[in-house]
Parts: structure tokens; sequence; C-alpha cells
């Protein structure tokens, strides 16, 4: 048989209202294994869930403008003009990043100050 590399069982009690707590803080944290959650905990004092919903967000924004930008310098190779409605366009398309960019740092910013 394989030795366990855990080999020490750690045991200790709670009350009805501190599991409730657990509990909680495990479905906030998204875990569902308590002793997953408990070790995390014990070894690092703090569970992170990120949400990368803003992340995602901000590489589809940037995978368009990049794509129209593509699409404009061809434009640009093949008659020698640029549009300004196309240049508006791009300009438009970084604003909305770079909003995006603000609230995802923002959120960021947030989770390491606690």
């Amino acid at each position: 048989m394989q030795k366990l590399k855990r080999n020490i069982a750690l045991t200790f009690r709670v009350s009805a209202d501190e599991q409730e707590q657990i509990k909680q803080k495990m479905e906030l944290a998204g875990i569902h294994n308590l002793r997953a959650f408990l070790l995390k905990m014990a070894l690092t004092g703090r569970v992170i869930q990120l949400d990368l919903t803003n992340v995602r967000e901000c590489s589809c924004l940037l995978g368009n403008i990049a794509g129209n930008v593509n699409q404009i310098a061809k434009c640009a190779n093949e008659t020698g003009s640029i549009y300004a409605d196309d240049i508006a366009g791009i300009q438009a398309q970084m604003a909305e990043f770079r909003a995006q960019q603000n609230k995802t740092i923002k959120i960021l910013s947030n989770i390491l100050e606690i």
C-alpha cells in the first residue's frame, strides 16, 4: 500500500453558528469541498474567487479593435486613403475598451485591499 503524503489528521469542533458561517463563506468562494476550503484558509488565510468576465470582455474588445485596424490597413494599402468614419469607429472602440479596463482594474484593486 502506498504511503499517504498527508498522513496527519487535524480535527476541531465548531458551534452550529460557526458551521453555518463556514458554509456561507464556502459558497461565496465557490468551493464545495469542506476539506479543500479549510486547508486553503489554514495555509493562506484567504480564498479569492475571481470573476473574470471583465477580463474576457477586454480581450474580446481588443480582438475587435485589432480586426478593425487590420481592415483599415488593408483598405489604406489598396486605395491609398483612410476614411474618417473608420478612425472614429476605432476611437469609439478604444474608449469602450479603456472603460472596461478601468472597471477591471478597480475590481482587482478592491480584491487586493482585503
